[in-house]
């Protein structure tokens, strides 16, 4: 890299970190060092090159806050998941293993494309390599032909698991300290798989000391989406498309300021912009605001998030991880702003 292209890149550093400063720097109590907690989807994390990008968007926000990560599995692969087990119900094993394969392989060829430092790259292929035996082991060892929540809940549990260990991968060649970590450790559930209810304060609890002592020394946890435990221990999973209220329990686990969902879009809108002319961006909400356009019909955020931010007060941002220069939408306590809500005749739409 010439002294040029090192010149630009300290300027767009130095401009991030500005940014980044007048989000998630300020707000706080005199003392009080800021929290964030960001959210990432499949779209964000579909190979290394929106990897990388988000990884960047962590690495502004880490250099004024303490910041906890959540993330989907890649696009995609929740998907091939869920195939393995329809193969299996219907009595395909050897198209189920193939499957199985495919998955480890798509996350290999990721890893490749990170281009991580020899120990990283060896450490992290060595931590793929079991997750995808410990699948393969899920798929060669089911012998029952009716389906079974509880199988499923586990199988469709390692897409996050290999998604947070290639994220964390991409902070570290980033050199942003970071750490994977799997939510199954903390975030204690009931039994009801497919759909498993969070038990918040027995998770507050045991997620604060997992995810307080990293914070403290400046690392990034990495945190798996979508699933918990119960108290025995079996995987859970929160429900298809739940990674945001996955996000919502790890903020309220640290007492996060600010949850920031990272999606495709550059915020909460009137209606649905890709159908409506007219669709506008809104971009003050209350959480009362907030709540009545996902009572319209609006595609706003999973329904559990707003009641959690509200409980703890925490702001949440609506963002676009592809346009972070928008600023998307700020949803907070009511009564703190001046937007008046449009007629909702046709419901809005993230």
């Amino acid at each position: 890299m010439n002294q040029e292209n090192v010149g630009e890149e300290a300027a767009q550093r130095r401009l991030a970190a500005h940014q980044a400063e007048a989000l998630y720097g300020g707000g706080g109590s005199k003392g009080h060092t800021k929290i964030a907690a960001f959210k990432f989807g499949g779209s964000s994390l579909l190979g290394a090159e929106r990897m990388f990008h988000a990884a960047r968007l962590v690495r502004e926000a880490a250099e004024v806050s303490r910041v906890a990560v959540v993330v989907s599995a890649m696009k995609g692969v929740t998907d091939h998941l869920l195939s393995i087990d329809k193969a299996l119900t219907a009595g395909k094993l050897p198209y189920a293993r193939r499957e199985a394969e495919v998955v480890l392989k798509l996350h290999l060829e990721v890893l490749e494309d990170l281009r991580l430092d020899e120990e990283t790259d060896r450490q992290v292929r060595h931590e793929l390599q079991l997750l995808g035996c410990d699948l393969l082991h899920e798929v060669l060892g089911r012998d029952q032909v009716t389906a079974s929540a509880e199988f499923s809940d586990r199988l469709t549990s390692f897409g996050e698991r290999f998604s947070a260990r290639l994220f964390a991968g991409a902070l570290q060649k980033l050199e942003v300290a970071s750490v994977p970590v799997s939510s199954s450790d903390f975030v204690l559930t009931c039994d009801t798989f497919r759909d498993a209810q969070p038990h918040l304060d027995q998770t507050k609890l045991r997620g604060r000391r997992i995810l307080l002592p990293l914070l403290k020394e400046g690392a990034v946890p990495v945190v798996t989406g979508f699933i918990g435990a119960t108290p025995d221990g079996r995987i859970t999973t929160l429900g298809r498309n739940s990674s945001d209220f996955s996000g919502a329990i790890v903020a309220y686990v640290v007492d996060a300021d600010e949850l920031v969902i990272w999606t495709d879009v550059d915020g909460i809108y009137t209606a649905n912009p890709q159908v409506s002319a007219e669709a506008r961006l809104l971009h003050e909400l209350s959480y009362d605001e907030a709540h009545a356009l996902a009572a319209s019909g609006a595609k706003v955020l999973h329904p559990k998030v707003l009641p959690l931010a509200a409980e703890s007060e925490m702001v949440v941002w609506v963002r676009n991880t592809f346009n972070p220069q928008a600023r998307g939408t700020r949803i907070g306590p009511p009564g703190e702003f001046s937007e008046e809500l449009p007629a909702l005749s046709q419901g809005g739409a993230a």
